[in-house]
This record gives structure tokens, C-alpha cells and sequence, in this order.
């Protein structure tokens, strides 16, 4: 809406859950540029003061004026940036939600606290003329202040403050050099931009490309000045990351910025540093891992263009850009794009649209695309562009499936398993062992009368953990000491079913005493820098063994090993979701392709108690892509994405009956809206979730599905008006989930 001159009403979305804007009152003070749409200001809510952002200016409210509150005061005198502006305003209507929250969620927490727009600046210190026709010995006693001269002398464009104290020297001594007039501080961004004397964008030369590699290139270049959306489906260790880097390169001599999502925090520190090595330009991150105010120095720099490259996680795409020139997702098809409570939005979804509004090409990368992609780019509508080479001279490694009906196990493994594991370390190699279950063991049992551990809170095993030893639920993190005895029967006979990471890593330990055995899970590495210094470790080459989660199947470049095993392929294959063969087959390929990057070939064991399972074998023998085309056709015949576009509303209560009455009502009344339209929008429901009580809460969803995605969007917005006008939906947790990418 156009800025009035000198409205009396402001329209405020505030952060709350509420779908709507709060009227407040104009007071005598202006902000500089008159009250505009984009502001951040004060205002009271409830019994408490919250920052809010101006949506509307207007002379009128539904309410006397007299009656309005005040707002308490502006933060800033010019808006927030138009494109992140525009992107929230787009999220919020696509996926159902709250403007105010939306806008809460996606700011910086210090901006969400009132910290002023403003770029946070340092000291740099740097020689006078005085300064640089001195010498040391003319301070006489004042050592350490020689040392700094000299120091500094070294530096002609300066040192920080923070570099400074960090070799040593005191403010003391910054000072008394200050006052003889030796040197002089200036105030300068934290994140500085790119300076003008780089004769070039890189400080490192590219590396050749090979044909297939060339060829992608050339056509991304073809799209730069347009939006032009293509999937780059490379094989594990294609060197997809080249070419997104020469794709940058050319973006940044344009003068324009580069916004690389990555799906993991785990990734982010290699990525930066192998795009830092690469580039002369200040390269930032954004992901949850850096601090407060090192997030907001990255988002103002890349909101004001002096941040060329972004880098950073799901949040990222919400990063506003001062010439944006692309956006690339690297394994586009992680479920870690999408999230998962709150603001349910898909971060590869919206750099797709954001790049659409941007008129800018946008690059979907991954070794295994998701059926959403495959399908888009079968259409026509992505450029679909192919690498199926490995850089190294070695073919991707074939699956391999073993049967483990009736052989006996130790860890999970059986014999075939651990033969190849003793050549392949007695050859000087290293082996990934991959389980996907953290813990000793996925439950604990009674052998006389069958008791298994339960969570009291979940319809969930706890997990039986050794280290240290105790009962976890992974669904609430509720844990429970070990008992001494089964709680049913009195027995003293328990024992752990199944394997776990820990189980696996005890068992290797044993096997192989000789070879370091590095164990790779969200418990392991909690320290912070632990994942890191575990890889960098496993980087030097020497003989050991990873057992490690998902984790390890990410985009890892592990060169020396030369044999992965996987314990159980069964796990995620028959699970209820729909999508569930689809992700086991992404995170099968994933994990295969940490075999063989390097020299040495690569080989892929698979224990699975369904070596018959056609669609496994399907894998094994042709590869993803043909299981991919084959799940694509049963998915239009089934009438599932990506051929229907689905919503779900999502409805928990720690009363199973109040929940299942909201959630009937829910489905009742939206039936009957639809009964009386020719839309064609199906409502299904509503069904108890997969893991109907979790965290002490009953869990019901309804589905609504169709094949037009305004249709089904308009059914999804009534039924949240329907919800918010409900008295019983405040008793309620409800939430609307548009394109789930996950029942559970």
C-alpha cells in the first residue's frame, strides 16, 4: 500500500500467531522519510511492549480512533528491504501463516529486539605520516609499544582492534602510541566490501573442467540475465561445487551476489572454506551455529551488497540481497530444506519463486533430485542439465545387496560384512559402516517375558544408550535410568535388540583393536568443533573405521574410503509415508557415493533381510534414476505429488478426545463447504498421525488434496478462517501444513 503523507492509522503485524494486523495510533513525531510500509516500531501489546513492522498507513480503522493505542516510538527511518519485505509477504500467504510472525521469524533475534538497521563497525589502526618516518628505538623504554609500531609497519592497510589484542598488546599501549601521534584509528564495517585494488575475483586459479561439466556451464551462462531454473543432476564427486564456483565467478564480475543454500550446519564450514580459498570477496555464513551479532553483520552486509556471497542453511533464503544474480541449492532434494513446526516453508521452494521475482536463474543441485524436481524438469519447465562422470577415473559404485535371512549378526554385521571390512583396512583403506540409529541398541527387552522399554510420554521404544548408560525417547528426549530388573516379571535376563551406532562401534572395537574406530552421531559430536576435528582426522588418510548416521551421507568428501557398509537398508523402505521409499533411496545413493572419490575404486555392501524387494533391486542394478521414473509413474497413478498438490492440518491436544472432536468438526464443516463447489478438492480425514501420542499429546490430521494448487489453497484458507472463528480451537494446538513433506 503507498505511504501516506500523514496517515493517523498504522496497520502493524506484530509477532503472533493471529492472521491479521492491529490498528495503532500516529503520534506527533515522524520519522524522517514520513511513515512508510517496511518500518520497525514500538508498539504495546497485551502487557507488553513488542516490535512490530508497518504494513498499512491509512486515516481510517474499523475502530474510534480514540481507542487505538499509540505506538511507542520507530526503530528506523527507512524500511526494511523490498525484496526480503516481498518474500515474507509471500511466505505467509503460501503457507497459511501469520504475516507478523513470519516477519518475527525471519529477521535477525537482534533486529526482532530493537537493534538499530545500522551496520556494526570497528577500529581499524593503522600509521601517521609521523608514524611511518619513526623508529622503535626512539620510544625509548616502551618496548611493547615499538613492537606495535613495528607490528603495524607490517600492515599498511591496518590491523583490527581484535587482531591487535590478540597478539598480545594492550589498549595501553594502543593509546600511548595514539597520543604521541604515531598512528590513528578510523571506524569501518565489521564485514568490509570488496576492495577495488583486487586485479581479480580469485585467489586461486579454477580447475579444468571435462566435457559434461563444460557443457552445464555454458548453458547456466546462457541464463544469467533471466530467471532460468535448471536442475544440475551430477553423480556423487561429478564436481558439481566446480561449477557452481565458476557460475559465481561470473555473477560476481557482474557486479551481483550469489545467495548457496546448503542443507546441514556440518556442511557450511567446509563450503565456506573451500569458497573462501577460491574468492577475493568477503564470503559470509548464516546458519544457527554463529552468534547473534555475527548474524546480523552477515544479513546487513549481504542486504547492502557488500557481502558478494552468501552461504548458509534453510533461514538463508530469507537473506535480502542488493543485486541479487543467483541462487543455487546444493542437494536440493534434503528434507532439512523444509521446516518442520512454526512457519512450515521449503526453502528450495522459495528460491524458486525468489528467483522468479528476482528475474534471476536459480540451480537446483543433486546427485539424487527429489520426484518434484525429476517432474518439473520432465515438463520442461527446468533445464535439465546432467554430470555422469566422477572426477576421479572410477564409475560410481554399485550397490551390492547381501541377505541377512538367517545369518547370525555381531553389531548388525554379519560375515561377508566383516571380511570385506578386514581386506579393505588390511589394504590400507578406510571403511564407513552406516547405521541410521543412534544409541547401543533401538530398545531394550526381557527375554523371559517379552517386555520391551516404552516411553511413558510417546507411542515409542526408548532407545538404549551405553554411554552413558541410560533409556532415551528420541521423539520427546525424555530419559529413564537403566533398570536392574524387568519391571513386568522381575527378571534379570534384559537385553538390547537390534543395533545401534554404539553397538556398532563396540563390535569394530573389538573385531579390529588395531584401527582407530571414530564413532559419528548427533551424540558424539554435541562439542562444538567435534564433527570437524573427527573428519579432519579421518582426512589424513590413515587406516580406520567411521560408523556414523545420515550425517556422513551428505556431501562429504572422505577420499580415502574405499568400502561402505550399510547395516540395515530396511529401515526407512516400508515405512507408512508415502515418500518413505523415495527418501531410503535417496539416502542409500548418498551414502554409496562416499565410496571410491578418489584413486582407489569404490564398493557398496547392503544388508537387507528383502533382497527380492523389486524396487530395491530396481536400485541396485539401474540405478536411481530408474527407480525414480518408476515411483514417478506410480505416484500419477496414485494420484500423490508430485501430480496432487496436498495440505494438512495438523491438530495435538493432551486430550485424545477433545482433539478427535476438533479435528472431526474440522473435516465435517470443510466437507460441507466443498460440497456445495465444484472445486476439485478431496478432504481425507481426519486419521490419528503415524505416532499418534507423542511428548504426552494426541496427534489427528486431516488432509485436503487436488490437482490445482489455487483450488487447494482456497479450500486450505477457509479452513483456517473456520479454525481461527472456532471457540473449541483455542482449547486446541491446530496448524496448517501446505506441501508436507512428511505424515509423521
Amino acid at each position: 500500500m503507498p505511504a501516506t503523507s500523514h496517515p493517523r492509522v498504522l496497520g502493524v503485524a506484530v509477532p503472533t500467531p493471529l492472521r491479521r494486523l492491529f490498528d495503532y495510533r500516529t503520534g506527533p513525531s515522524v520519522p524522517s522519510g514520513g511513515w512508510r510500509p517496511g518500518l520497525r516500531v514500538r508498539v504495546p501489546f497485551g502487557r507488553r511492549e513488542v516490535v512490530g513492522i508497518v504494513e498499512e498507513c491509512r486515516d481510517h480503522s474499523d475502530l474510534p480512533l480514540a481507542d487505538l493505542k499509540p505506538v511507542n516510538g520507530w526503530l528506523d527511518d527507512t524500511p526494511l528491504p523490498d525484496d526480503w519485505l516481498w518474500l515474507c509477504r509471500f511466505t505467509a500467504r503460501y503457507y497459511q501463516h501469520a504475516l507478523g510472525d513470519t516477519y518475527h521469524q525471519s529477521l535477525p533475534v537482534l533486529l526482532r529486539q530493537g537493534r538499530p538497521l545500522e551496520a556494526r563497525t570497528r577500529e581499524r589502526w593503522r600509521l601517521t605520516e609521523r608514524g611511518r618516518n619513526s623508529h622503535g628505538e626512539q620510544l625509548g623504554r616502551a618496548r611493547r609499544q615499538a613492537e606495535l609500531l613495528e607490528q603495524l609497519r607490517l600492515h599498511p592497510r591496518g590491523l583490527a582492534t581484535g587482531a591487535i589484542t590478540a597478539q598480545g598488546f594492550s589498549r595501553a599501549q594502543l593509546d600511548g602510541l595514539l597520543d604521541k601521534g604515531l598512528i590513528e584509528a578510523e571506524q569501518e564495517t565489521v564485514i568490509e566490501s570488496p576492495r577495488a585494488e583486487y586485479r581479480s575475483l580469485l585467489a586461486e586459479p579454477a580447475l579444468p573442467l571435462n566435457r559434461e561439466q563444460a557443457t552445464a556451464l555454458a548453458a547456466l551462462h546462457e541464463g544469467l540475465d533471466r530467471f532460468h531454473p535448471c536442475l544440475l543432476q551430477g553423480v556423487t564427486g561429478s564436481g558439481k561445487t566446480e561449477v557452481y564456483l565458476q557460475l559465481i565467478e561470473a555473477v560476481i564480475a557482474q557486479g551481483r551476489q550469489a545467495l548457496v543454500l546448503v542443507p546441514e550446519i556440518g556442511l557450511t564450514p567446509q563450503t565456506l572454506a573451500r569458497f573462501r580459498k577460491r574468492f577475493r570477496v568477503p564470503v559470509v555464513a548464516l546458519h544457527s551455529g554463529i552468534s547473534d551479532g555475527e548474524r546480523l553483520d552477515a544479513w546487513l552486509a549481504a542486504a547492502s551488497g557488500r557481502a558478494p556471497i552468501v552461504i548458509g542453511t534453510r533461514s538463508a533464503i530469507f537473506t535480502p540481497l542488493a543485486k541479487p544474480g543467483v541462487i543455487i541449492v546444493d542437494e536440493e532434494h534434503d528434507g532439512s530444506y523444509k521446516q518442520q513446526d512454526g512457519l512450515r516453508y521449503h526453502a528450495r521452494d522459495l528460491a524458486v519463486v525468489r528467483a522468479h521475482k528476482e528475474s534471476i536463474p536459480v540451480l537446483l543441485g543433486s546427485a539424487t533430485p527429489a520426484l518434484e524436481s525429476l517432474a518439473q524438469a520432465q515438463a520442461g519447465r527446468y533445464r535439465h542439465l546432467q554430470l555422469t562422470r566422477r572426477a576421479s577415473r572410477h564409475a560410481p559404485a554399485r550397490l551390492e545387496l547381501i541377505d541377512l535371512r538367517g545369518r547370525t549378526r555381531q553389531g548388525g554385521l554379519i560375515t561377508p560384512a566383516i571380511e570385506a571390512i578386514r581386506q579393505t583396512l588390511a589394504a590400507g583403506r578406510q571403511v564407513l559402516v552406516f547405521i541410521n540409529r543412534r544409541g547401543f541398541a533401538p530398545t531394550l527387552a526381557c527375554h523371559e517375558c517379552g517386555w520391551l522399554a516404552e516411553c511413558d510420554h510417546c507411542d515409542a521404544r526408548l532407545t538404549l544408550h551405553r554411554q552413558p548408560p541410560q533409556l532415551a525417547c528420541h521423539h520427546c528426549e525424555r530419559l529413564r535410568p537403566l533398570p536392574d530388573a524387568c519391571p513386568k516379571c522381575g527378571s534379570a535376563d534384559l537385553r538390547p535388540l537390534g543395533a545401534g551406532t554404539e553397538r556398532s562401534e563396540e563390535t569394530l572395537a573389538s573385531l579390529f583393536p588395531d584401527v582407530p574406530v571414530h564413532r559419528i552421531d548427533r551424540d558424539s559430536t554435541r562439542r562444538k568443533d567435534a564433527f570437524e576435528s573427527m573428519l579432519a582426522e579421518v582426512r589424513r588418510g590413515e587406516p580406520c573405521l567411521l560408523v556414523g548416521t545420515q550425517m556422513l551421507a551428505k556431501g562429504h568428501h572422505l577420499p580415502h574410503v574405499t568400502l561402505v557398509v550399510v547395516v540395515n537398508a530396511d529401515a526407512g523402505l516400508y515405512a507408512s509415508d508415502f515418500r518413505a521409499l523415495e527418501h531410503s533411496a535417496q539416502l542409500l545413493i548418498q551414502v554409496a557415493g562416499r565410496a571410491g572419490r578418489a584413486e582407489h575404486p569404490g564398493r557398496v555392501l547392503v544388508q537387507t533381510m528383502h533382497c527380492d524387494d523389486p524396487h530395491l533391486r530396481l536400485l541396485a542394478e539401474h540405478g536411481y534414476d530408474a527407480l525414480a521414473r518408476q515411483l514417478l509413474e506410480e505416484r500419477r497413478a496414485a494420484g500423490l505429488p508430485p501430480y496432487r498438490f496436498l495440505a494438512l492440518a495438523r491438530f495435538e491436544s493432551p486430550r485424545d478426545a477433545e482433539v478427535m472432536a476438533l479435528a472431526s468438526a474440522a473435516a465435517e464443516a470443510l466437507r460441507d463447504w466443498l460440497g456445495a463447489r465444484p472445486d476439485p478438492v478431496h478432504c481425507l480425514g481426519p486419521v490419528p498421525a503415524p505416532m499418534e501420542r507423542r511428548q504426552n499429546r494426541y496427534h489427528m490430521q486431516v488432509m485436503l488434496s487436488s490437482p490445482q494448487r489455487s483450488k487447494l489453497h482456497e479450500a486450505a484458507a477457509w479452513l483456517v478462517a473456520w479454525l481461527e472463528g472456532n471457540r473449541e480451537a483455542r482449547r486446541v494446538r491446530w496448524s496448517m501444513d501446505i506441501d508436507p513433506q512428511t505424515l509423521s
